[in-house]
């Protein structure tokens, strides 16, 4: 880029940055654009050898590399166009899956979809760099080029522009970003571990349950088979039964979709909800819709009120939550009122967790996956005594409220993250 042009970009951006501060295109940031390719998969023994080679799927959301899925040779990779990136310099997902980036974590073989960008390490500090390009990922995003493939055209790439401070700033802004991505880290493992737990508690929780009295997980069949029975769920504890769930519900309550033609409906306070406004964690994430009282007398749509289970049945079936409020659901929900003379609500929201992989299976329709209901209604579950339901509930909850919180942390640092790269990235705050 020509020093008229550069100086011509900078005094644009002058308002930006301080004035001490210089700017850079990413062409000029760069001793070299290191481009990739796939061997030969036809050639089996290319994939049997130790040099980890990825695709834009193997990197994570969080800027980082995830699992390495393939490893190929020597010989694949001079007999390809992928190439080696050495460990420490930056990788840039130019084509399928555009603007995921990473720092090599070690020497790794890129495919088609990846560029490797080798710094001038005179100039840029290879981690601000990665930060910088972090801030960038939107735009990135948004180039298309192409009619079937996605991506960044070296052109564009070589022209972006980014901050150029001091190479010593460059290093200390970015350390102070790496300690904020550290504590990320740590918070995201931490959750991880709380999942796991959750998981294999949850697995001896309903096969082994709570003995009441000490309130401790029972012995296993393989220590105590005394305590167990055979039964058409396999093997269980003999104070438990079996049953359907049909017999654990007072109703069934469907839903439906006001009118979308009539612009009246859609003014009021009635939340309405649909499958897609379920989150992973099996609760109602942030309502979009609300209907007025008109729409919901005049349509299929149902109230479900606070504090019973709404179950996806069609489109995004499995996912479930308890209705934090009272709610109007759509067509793709089933509200579920359940005996609450036989059934804990929670324990009830915690066992349907473990028959979701199973509900995901029952697939009816040619174009819409769903539950039809006299499935649901046979499907075989059991029925631990209330005091037992109330005991299992509490644990499971007590690590629930543990992930919420870790969730919460995380939420509260990606923030502060955000916050400090607008600040240190532009020179809106600086540091000594």
């Amino acid at each position: 880029m020509n020093k008229g042009v550069m100086e011509n970009i900078k005094s644009k951006i002058v308002g930006l940055i301080p004035t001490s501060w210089q700017v850079a295109s990413i062409g000029e940031a760069c001793l070299e654009f290191v481009n990739g390719g796939t061997p030969s998969t036809k050639n089996a023994e290319y994939w049997k050898g130790s040099i980890p080679w990825i695709t834009g799927a193997d990197f994570l959301d969080s800027f980082h590399i995830g699992i390495v899925r393939r490893y190929i040779t020597m010989n694949a990779l001079n007999n390809s166009s992928s190439h080696l990136i050495p460990k420490g310099n930056i990788l840039l997902v130019t084509r399928t899956g555009v603007g995921k980036i990473a720092i090599a974590p070690f020497n790794v073989a890129i495919s088609q979809d990846i560029t490797g960008l080798i710094l001038r390490k005179d100039i840029f500090d290879v981690d601000f760099i990665y930060y910088c390009l972090q801030t960038l990922a939107e735009d990135f995003k948004k180039f298309n080029q192409g009619t079937s493939i996605n991506g960044i055209i070296r052109k564009d790439l070589e022209r972006k522009i980014v901050p150029r401070p001091s190479l010593g700033e460059q290093t200390i802004i970015a350390s102070i970003l790496r300690s904020v991505d550290k504590v990320i880290e740590k918070t995201e493992a931490a959750i991880e571990k709380y999942k796991a737990i959750k998981a294999g508690m949850m697995q001896d929780l309903f096969t082994r349950g709570i003995d009441t009295r000490s309130g401790k997980l029972r012995p296993t069949i393989e220590e105590v088979p005394e305590l167990y029975k055979e039964s058409k769920l396999g093997w269980i504890p003999k104070d438990r039964e079996v049953t359907e769930f049909k017999s654990a519900c007072l109703e069934f309550i469907n839903g439906g979709t006001p009118s979308t033609k009539n612009a009246s409906n859609w003014v009021g306070t009635i939340p309405w909800i649909t499958g897609a406004d379920f989150l992973e964690s099996f609760e109602v994430g942030f309502i979009r819709r609300h209907i007025n009282e008109d729409a919901l007398r005049y349509s299929s749509s149902h109230l479900i009120r606070e504090g019973n289970i709404l179950l996806v049945t069609r489109t995004g079936v499995g996912k479930l939550a308890i209705a934090p409020f009272d709610v109007a659901i759509s067509q793709d929900i089933t509200g579920i009122i359940l005996d609450l003379s036989q059934y804990c609500t929670e324990f009830f929201y915690y066992y349907l967790q473990v028959l979701v992989e199973d509900f995901k299976k029952m697939n009816q329709g040619t174009s819409i996956n769903g539950i039809i209901r006299s499935d649901l209604e046979a499907t075989l579950i059991l029925k631990p005594s209330l005091d037992e339901q109330k005991q299992i509930a509490a644990v499971l909850n007590a690590l629930d409220e543990n992930l919420k919180n870790e969730q919460s942390n995380l939420n509260k640092y990606r923030d502060l993250k955000r916050g400090l790269m607008a600040d240190l990235l532009t020179g809106k705050v600086r540091i000594k």
